[in-house]
């Protein structure tokens, strides 16, 4: 699929520590765009789009829970923390891929909140839409202009609902064609971020990398390659 990607990123379990790795990881796959020419751009506060040539086909496995293990520079005592992040990888939609009946809309706009909930725009530019027959809801509230809101919450609605229409059309073909092309459950643990050992751990191929700050940094080849040759 020769889309270009959305990335959400978001803190699981793990408190404050959980949202410090969900930071890390999407400081990383910027990093990885930015180091490939590619154009990131921020739909919302835990959303990235990334422009490039085959870009979502590229990441297209880094969906999932993600798991670190260090010890939180709060952590007097030493002691390791376990703490993860999901990630959802979701291929850019064009409208004429994801019609959408404006009747399905309820849209509602609100003035843009900024550290501490401080209302940084007294003009109502934020937006958020609602789509009614599933209940999903989507916010943004980044750019300078309700119109640019809007395309950004329902690009990320588009390729949200497309990905669902996948998922659903996938159950109705049966346990043994869900295990030859994957299934909908994204939400398992696929790689563990191992600090203290320095070592990265992507449990569903079971191969492991060292050298955690440089990947963070952006430097994903060598895994994304390793997976792609195990596909």
């Amino acid at each position: 699929m020769d889309n270009n990607v959305i990335i959400e990123i978001r803190a699981g379990t793990g408190g404050d520590e959980a949202a410090l790795f969900a930071a890390d990881l999407y400081r990383m796959y910027s990093r990885f765009a930015q180091k490939q020419g590619w154009r990131v751009r921020v739909l919302g506060n835990n959303v990235l789009q990334i422009s490039g040539p085959n870009a979502y086909e590229h990441v297209k496995q880094e969906g999932g829970v993600h798991r670190v293990q260090r010890i939180p520079k709060t952590e007097k005592s030493g002691r390791i923390h376990t703490s993860t992040a999901t990630v959802a990888v979701l291929p850019q939609i064009e409208e004429k891929e994801m019609l959408i009946k404006p009747n399905e809309l309820k849209i509602d706009t609100f003035c843009s909140s900024g550290p501490g909930g401080q209302n940084v725009n007294k003009r109502a530019t934020a937006v958020r839409i609602t789509h009614l027959p599933t209940g999903m809801v989507v916010t943004s509230q980044q750019e300078r202009t309700q119109g640019s809101n809007k395309e950004n919450a329902m690009s990320i609605l588009r390729s949200k609902l497309y990905v669902l229409k996948k998922e659903q059309e996938i159950k109705k073909l049966g346990q043994e064609r869900r295990a030859q092309i994957g299934t909908a459950e994204r939400w398992e643990k696929i790689r563990t971020y191992n600090f203290p050992q320095d070592r990265i751990t992507d449990h569903r191929i079971k191969k492991s990398w060292h050298n955690i700050e440089n990947i963070l940094d952006g430097n994903l080849w060598p895994i994304l390659k390793k997976f792609r040759k195990a596909e």
